[in-house]
């Protein structure tokens, strides 16, 4: 539907509303960041330290461009320089605590563990063959010290900058590898060990801090990151934004549904729920309240879709390069595996929002009103490049370290092309510092996160988790999905992305795959879209929160309403299992349009039942048909399937003969 009616006025020029945003929303940002995101609770000050952060986070980005295109160390050396940069970085870089005077300065046992973790990582390459040799003839009392140390080290460092819950959780794993005999439960219980066998274990072996999230972090990850920085340099978050508004901003709802593609777009460069939620709800949240949106559902729009940008190729979020060397696939099949259920995802958002839209009668923005795509492509369309720079390499067969490199390249010549964006050298230097600040966060989750999956392979713990989930499920594969599906979303709500992956698909995958034969990526995906959806999942849904924040919207309703919206993140996984067509296992042209298109119709059945309006504002009984008519277009059973479009048919029909109720103005503004 147009805007050009009779209807709720629609906001002013989109230049304005941009300088109004920019002047009421200066300090929002990093406000919100620093109370929802612990990754962004930085020192403002650090003294005579800053040179030390700056120089250690231009050695890290230098070195990483440096490997990735001579070549890379043997892999222990090379996570070795990683972590080791990095932990250095974050004693200087994050105070013990959050109050403000802890970051006014740099305190003297900071810059001690700073040095004494960072000699600690690069014990590993000071002594190689030393240490090689030890897990033959013992290791020394040096190396049981430095093991130990490093362990703690890299729980605190995280600690500092991702949160707590995660390290609870390495240290219950710690707990449970050193006390695994007194456990009762004889499913649970094992020999256990002792301290000078855990420690090195996990320390100087290939299977615990060292392990395969931090030799992908080392690789992949960084340069991703690092392409992400620069990309952002060139001013691409604007122009997605206003390519977003051009693109959908005269429909109905228009800016939430530019708010949704715009999200989707950043949210894939920026990889963090929460970071892109703040980042681009400044500017989308007041428009879309402004356009008479309530606050909770402005809120909840930008964070369903901020949250959703993990899932979306061809960046996605850190977690999918380790999903490569799980499943045991190119960069390039996960990347084409994600493509539809992302868009499927997107999709349902923004059929809730269109709903959301026709039953508040919200209209869009006057075209006169809105940026010209034509123009916009003709003039900054050379901004997508680096993207097509990423997606062509890894299409044609390039590694993702040569993609990413490629694609950083293209960034920087993209980055020249305008005046207001062309780098300096010393631009060029902060970029390489920034590039490595914004990495910390993931090297250490993924060192903790390797913690934790070297107790599980060290005791067998996954082995038994699945013979749990099986007993529990009783053999019912429904049960066992709905299981770890929990599973996923509990761990989700205190651990980062990343490291939720990599615990889920170390214990809970394989009891899928190996119990009931399902295909891997299917499987894998389904614990990758339950980890990241636990930030929009109330009790604890951060992104819904710092959107809430934005918004001056109550935070559990914003986290209920984002809930609603995302309701497909709660669907699609169950259809990857049911149907692995969509992932691209033995699809067919035909049969995957058929599979599709059901699922499409019946995510608009499930989101008219949930936000309550299809063709008119929904009784409670139409509700309940629109519910079960969309949850049986889900599988790809004929009948089910059928019998759904049927029932949605009659409830479109029977609301389409009666009269549409008229808005009342003061219900409006309340919604």
């Amino acid at each position: 539907m147009s805007s050009s009616g009779a209807g709720v006025s629609a906001p002013g020029d989109h230049r304005e509303i941009h300088a109004m945003v920019e002047k009421t929303t200066a300090d929002a940002p990093r406000q919100l960041l620093e109370k929802y995101d612990r990754e962004s609770s930085v020192r403002a000050h650090l003294g005579r330290w800053g040179w030390a952060v700056s120089l250690l986070g231009i050695a890290l980005t230098s070195f990483h461009l440096y490997t990735g295109y001579f070549g890379t160390l043997p892999s222990q050396q090379q996570g070795a320089v990683h972590l080791g940069l990095a932990l250095g970085m974050i004693f200087l870089l994050f105070p013990a605590c959050r109050g403000e005077r802890a970051r006014r300065a740099v305190p003297w046992y900071d810059v001690v563990l700073a040095f004494t973790a960072t000699f600690g990582a690069y014990y590993k390459i000071l002594f190689y063959d030393e240490v090689l040799r030890a897990r033959i003839t013992g290791y020394s009392t040096l190396d049981l010290i430095v093991a130990g140390a490093g362990v703690l080290f890299v729980l605190e460092a995280t600690r500092r900058t991702v949160g707590l819950p995660i390290v609870i959780v390495a240290l219950l794993a710690l707990a449970y590898a050193l006390l695994g005999n007194h456990i009762p439960t004889a499913l649970l219980s094992h020999p256990g060990f002792s301290l000078e066998q855990v420690a090195p274990y996990l320390w100087f072996r290939e299977s615990g801090v060292f392990g395969t999230p931090l030799q992908i972090s080392a690789k992949f990850i960084f340069l991703f990151l690092f392409f992400g920085v620069v990309l952002i340099q060139t001013g691409v978050g604007r122009f997605f934004n206003d390519l977003a508004f051009a693109a959908t901003g005269r429909f109905t709802g228009g800016t939430a549904k530019a708010a949704v593609i715009a999200s989707s777009l950043q949210g894939m460069i920026s990889g963090s729920s929460v970071g892109n939620t703040v980042a681009s709800g400044s500017f989308t949240i007041p428009m879309m309240k402004n356009a008479r949106f309530r606050p909770e559902v402005a809120a909840a729009t930008e964070a369903s879709a901020s949250t959703g940008g993990q899932i979306m190729p061809p960046l996605m979020g850190a977690a999918a390069f380790i999903m490569v060397e799980y499943v045991g696939v190119s960069y390039r099949e996960i990347m084409y595996a994600a493509l539809i259920p992302a868009l499927m995802y997107f999709t349902g958002i923004f059929i809730g929002v269109h709903f959301e839209a026709k039953r508040s009668r919200i209209l869009g923005i006057p075209k006169d009103q809105l940026p010209s795509k034509r123009k916009l492509l003709m003039r900054q369309g050379y901004m997508l490049l680096p993207l097509a720079v990423i997606v062509t390499t890894v299409s044609v067969g390039f590694t993702a370290q040569r993609a990413a490199l490629l694609g950083i390249a293209a960034a920087l010549a993209v980055s020249l092309l305008r005046k207001e964006t062309r780098p300096s050298l010393a631009d060029l230097v902060r970029l390489l510092d920034k590039g490595a600040r914004v990495a910390l966060p993931v090297i250490a989750a993924v060192a903790t996160a390797g913690i934790i999956a070297g107790v599980v392979g060290m005791t067998g713990l996954g082995a038994k988790f699945a013979a749990g989930i099986i007993s529990l499920a009783d053999g019912t594969l429904i049960l066992a999905l709905i299981f770890t599906m929990l599973a996923c979303i509990v761990l989700g709500m205190g651990l980062p992305t990343t490291a939720n992956y990599v615990v889920t698909a170390t214990i809970a995958a394989p009891a899928l795959i190996n119990e009931f034969g399902l295909a891997p990526m299917a499987v894998h995906l389904f614990v990758f879209y339950f980890g990241i959806v636990a930030d929009i999942t109330p009790p604890v849904c951060l992104a819904a929160y710092a959107g809430a924040g934005i918004a001056g919207a109550n935070p559990m309703k914003t986290g209920v309403t984002a809930l609603k919206l995302a309701i497909g993140a709660f669907i699609i996984p169950y259809a990857l299992i049911y149907n692995p067509a969509l992932v691209m296992i033995d699809a067919t042209p035909l049969g995957l349009v058929r599979d599709v298109g059901f699922l499409l119709v019946g995510l608009v059945g499930v989101s008219a039942a949930l936000i309550g309006h299809f063709v008119r504002d929904a009784l409670m009984w139409e509700r309940a048909v629109l519910l079960a008519a969309g949850l049986a277009m889900v599988a790809p059973a004929p009948i089910t399937s059928s019998l759904g479009l049927v029932a949605l048919a009659l409830v479109a029909l029977w609301q389409s003969r009666r009269p549409e109720a008229p808005l009342d103005t003061a219900t409006s503004a309340q919604r």
